[in-house]
């Protein structure tokens, strides 16, 4: 498993199973963020082409071979295609209790994991789209027989991905999937639609599109930094008989945070079916 370098440090063996747009923002994000090197890390792809643009990119070995990458693993990340998962289990079957597996297969809960490998030290994680490029939001959860030291490494490499929370029942992450996984797109929708209207009014797109990406930038960072409760610094914004207040009470009107609300509970139905 864990072998030394020159310096007599541990270095720790990380092996993807998938190098697709997940695994690769993965790799991009533990080499950016100095928490693993190129030699730490091996990618598994069926993909001659993927394999070929990691290993240029980044300097991390490739191999087509699950189960030859996954010997002496101390860390294992199934990044692959759900429909792909069985198949990869079946594979890689047969782990020491010591490597840890560290899922981030949309709706393969911890039970399905832990038989399909016939292995216990299994992390479920799942980060959104912002990951791919170190702003992410992941939460995750793991098995009781996961080690402490093992959920501190699975928490390093989470953290390279921009935020992280871990949670000690699964079923939150299925609640997660309505918020913070669909969340991006609600926000992007939110995005389009405020430019859209700016063009509507008459600014140049480009200009809508800079005061619309700073305004919301901004907004979260004020709700994060100053911790008042979104309504207080809403109250703060709007002035009695003003502009805003007009502005707001169409979105009332158009029952705003009820669709909002509805989208949310949509979403979370339709994961936990998956």
């Amino acid at each position: 498993m864990k072998t030394r370098g020159s310096t007599g440090k541990k270095k720790m063996k990380i092996v993807f199973i998938g190098g697709g747009a997940m695994g690769e923002a993965m790799v991009r994000c533990l080499l950016t963020k100095k928490v693993a090197s190129p030699q730490d890390i091996v990618v598994s792809d069926i993909s001659p082409v993927r394999r070929e643009l990691l290993s240029r990119e980044y300097g991390v070995s490739t191999l087509d071979d699950n189960r030859k990458a996954v010997t002496s693993a101390d860390l294992i990340i199934l990044a692959v295609k759900p429909q792909n998962l069985p198949e990869v289990m079946e594979k890689i079957k047969g782990l020491a209790p010591e490597q840890l597996v560290l899922s981030i297969v949309a709706g393969a809960t911890l039970s399905s994991l832990c038989q399909g490998l016939n292995h216990s030290s299994v992390i479920r994680a799942m980060p959104n789209m912002p990951a791919q490029i170190g702003e992410g939001m992941t939460i995750w959860t793991a098995t009781t027989e996961t080690e402490r030291k093992q959920k501190e490494l699975a928490q390093t490499v989470l953290r390279a991905l921009g935020k992280e929370i871990y949670v000690t029942e699964e079923k939150y992450l299925d609640m997660a999937t309505a918020l913070s996984g669909s969340g991006p797109a609600y926000v992007f929708l939110f995005i389009e639609a405020l430019v859209d209207a700016g063009v509507h009014i008459g600014l140049p797109r480009n200009v809508a599109q800079e005061l619309v990406i700073q305004t919301i930038l901004g907004s979260a960072f004020t709700v994060e930094k100053t911790g008042k409760h979104p309504a207080d610094l809403r109250n703060m914004v709007t002035s009695p008989g003003g502009t805003t207040t007009e502005a707001l009470l169409q979105l009332e009107k158009g029952r705003f945070r009820s669709l909002l609300l509805k989208a949310v509970a949509a979403a979370y139905k339709k994961a936990k079916r998956l």
